[in-house]
């Protein structure tokens, strides 16, 4: 070492206390479990049969009041003996009420002895937001495109599995939707998300939805704020399906 670095480590060690290497500092003060607990905002208390308390009722079996045509005006598809079906020819029907993110519950039906095969057998659909489709179809023992059959994320996302229950028995839908966010240029700056499960069965864990779900051509990404829940007329020639039991809760 050259006698210029000596003579600078010395000095160094010449500022430090002579018994540093001996002195004694207290130990951390031993955790306790109130160290890591909070009590304050309380979650509120949610009720959860049989709709959840803090949920917005859609269909009560009674009536439609809560839904409309595309053009604004009263909803015309069929109500009867606590369920609606779908009136073909009258054309989609929306939520008055507009939702950003929410858990959806839904329920619905394929008449016993419907007839038809592919997309043309129980056809409707489910938009988030008006604007993002995912499908219902009857797929019990009938093959359609993957991205195509029910709980598919319409011409972008297959289903994990087929959960379908046979015609004439209900079909059940709760779904965790977080809707997306965008940049100032109108692309996503955090795309939006689905979690689906049919009859209880995880069908889409998280899945990014890449834009819209047109029937032709390739998604695409358009801004937009908060959006009604829209169940299609598709106009297949099968039987039409209905629906019960619908809520939504705004997360």
């Amino acid at each position: 070492m050259k006698r210029q670095n000596l003579i600078i480590l010395a000095g160094l060690i010449g500022l430090l206390p002579l018994n540093a290497q001996e002195k004694k500092y207290p130990e951390r003060a031993p955790m306790t479990p109130a160290m890591t607990e909070y009590w304050l905002p309380q979650p509120p208390v949610v009720t959860p049969d049989p709709i959840p308390s803090d949920a917005i009722v859609l269909f009560d079996g009674k009536n439609l009041s809560q839904w409309v045509n595309s053009k604004g005006a009263p909803a015309e598809w069929t109500v009867h003996n606590g369920v609606f079906t779908v009136k073909k020819g009258t054309g989609d029907i929306q939520t008055k009420q507009k939702f950003s993110d929410f858990q959806l519950h839904l329920e619905w039906c394929i008449p016993e002895g419907i007839e038809g095969e592919s997309q043309a057998r129980g056809n409707s659909g489910l938009f988030l937001q008006g604007i993002y489709e995912i499908q219902i179809l009857d797929n019990y023992r009938n093959e359609t495109y993957v991205n195509g059959q029910a709980g598919s994320i319409y011409k972008q996302t297959p289903p994990l599995v087929n959960a379908m229950r046979k015609p004439g028995e209900w079909n059940t839908y709760d779904i965790i939707y977080t809707a997306p966010t965008f940049k100032k240029d109108g692309t996503y700056r955090t795309p939006p998300t689905v979690t689906l499960l049919q009859n209880g069965i995880l069908l889409q864990n998280n899945t990014i939805i890449r834009g819209n779900t047109p029937y032709v051509g390739f998604p695409e990404v358009k801004e937009h704020g908060p959006g009604p829940i829209m169940l299609q007329d598709h106009g297949d020639p099968s039987q039409p399906i209905s629906f019960r039991n619908i809520w939504i809760r705004e997360l």
